[in-house]
């Protein structure tokens, strides 16, 4: 299915979505999140992501980023996209994941859908790209993602939620170091 929201300047700023199949709560396992945690380290490390801002929630992950010169902000994410996929179908056979039975049901069912995939899907396609274009904007969407938890009521205050970049910008002990917005 074709969307208007596309990565058009690869030097741009952008705030993504990135959402599971199915809305599936995966997430709620810290393994999971920490899986995802690294592999943003990795990314900011190895594929020139510049990430700004980031919320990993039980079921979606918001960022603001950008890549370096040299790489292409698409392709990053398809990387990281695809390298989540396969980490996370490997954690679900762990003796842990009470949930393994169902999720793949869904994981596989989705990928038979897709003529893109061969037999397992665990992002949605799209990531709902928005380019930032103004100090305002930018503003409003770190805010957005540093509100996600309180919103979902996880936390009175987002430096609260440790998978988060709230905690970055506040001043406190974070688990991934980002890129500070000028």
């Amino acid at each position: 299915m074709a969307t208007s929201y596309h990565i058009k300047d690869p030097s741009a700023l952008y705030f993504m979505t990135m959402t599971v199949i199915g809305w599936v709560d995966i997430f709620s396992r810290k393994i999971y999140r920490d899986m995802i945690i690294d592999n943003f380290d990795y990314c900011r490390k190895n594929k020139g992501l510049v990430l700004y801002a980031y919320v990993i929630m039980t079921n979606h992950i918001h960022i603001v980023a950008r890549t370096k010169e040299g790489f292409k902000l698409c392709e990053t994410i398809r990387d990281f996209k695809k390298y989540t996929s396969k980490e996370v179908k490997k954690l679900l056979n762990e003796p842990f994941e009470s949930r393994r039975e169902w999720m793949k049901m869904l994981f596989e069912r989705a990928g038979k859908l897709n003529s893109n995939n061969v037999d397992y899907q665990f992002w949605k396609q799209d990531n709902h790209p928005i380019e930032l274009y103004s100090n305002y904007v930018i503003d409003q969407k770190i805010n957005y993602i540093h509100n996600n938890p309180v919103k979902a009521g996880f936390v009175d205050k987002p430096e609260d939620y440790i998978f988060s970049s709230a905690r970055f910008y506040a001043g406190m002990d974070y688990i991934l170091e980002i890129d500070r917005m000028q």
